[in-house]
């Protein structure tokens, strides 16, 4: 990976370990905005939450085009949760801190949700910037727009850089771009994925050996 000059982190369940269940507290926020902006019982607006995900990319994506809802209040409510369960990871923020380059954070969720998780992790001062959801004009990952947006943003070369994520989806559009992909998780036999760690620390750190 000589020739990388871009390290791009995927937040969620990629900096931290999805054991936390910490996207648990943010789905049920989701339900709960559902149900009440909708008025749907509990289960209908968990099965509407999934759906969107799934053909949307977020909920948040499927509730604004389906419904028209104002972005910044949902994102707002639903990353307001507890973090006091993250553990600090020091040797994974040396790893990052060590590699050359631009390093950033972009994630699907608010610029703010991704500033308050990196920095409970203890992450936050190896980036360099944290890109959100609202960064892509609320175009999420895994649709090219919202890749090509941050790309332009942060003044990326996409053929000198890396894209780090736990959701394979996710990986598809950056590899068509000519970004080297890292899956962060389980093993998983998709052809767009290069190269696989369940230890993000390990691999990094590996790499500048």
């Amino acid at each position: 990976m000589d020739h990388i000059a871009h390290w791009i982190f995927d937040l969620d369940n990629t900096l931290y370990p999805p054991e936390i269940r910490l996207f648990d507290q943010i789905e049920a926020k989701m339900e709960h905005y559902i149900t009440r902006e909708l008025g749907l019982d509990s289960a209908a607006a968990n099965d509407l939450r999934a759906d969107f995900w799934h053909n949307h990319g977020t909920t948040l994506a499927g509730l604004m085009s389906v419904y028209n809802i104002d972005p910044d209040p949902f994102l707002t409510e639903v990353h307001d949760i507890d973090i006091t369960a993250i553990p600090r990871d020091p040797v994974l923020a040396d790893a990052i801190s060590a590699l050359p380059g631009q390093r950033l954070i972009y994630t699907n969720g608010s610029r703010w949700h991704g500033e308050n998780i990196s920095t409970a992790r203890g992450v936050r001062p190896a980036f360099h910037a944290v890109y959100g959801i609202e960064d892509a004009g609320y175009v999420p990952k895994p649709h090219r727009d919202a890749f090509e947006a941050i790309v332009a943003k942060a003044d990326i070369d996409p053929t000198r850089a890396v894209m780090i994520e736990d959701d394979p989806r996710n990986l598809k559009i950056p590899a068509e771009m000519g970004m080297t992909t890292i899956l962060v998780g389980p093993p998983h036999d998709a052809p767009h994925i290069q190269h696989q760690t369940e230890d993000l620390a390990g691999l990094l750190s590996r790499l500048m050996a």
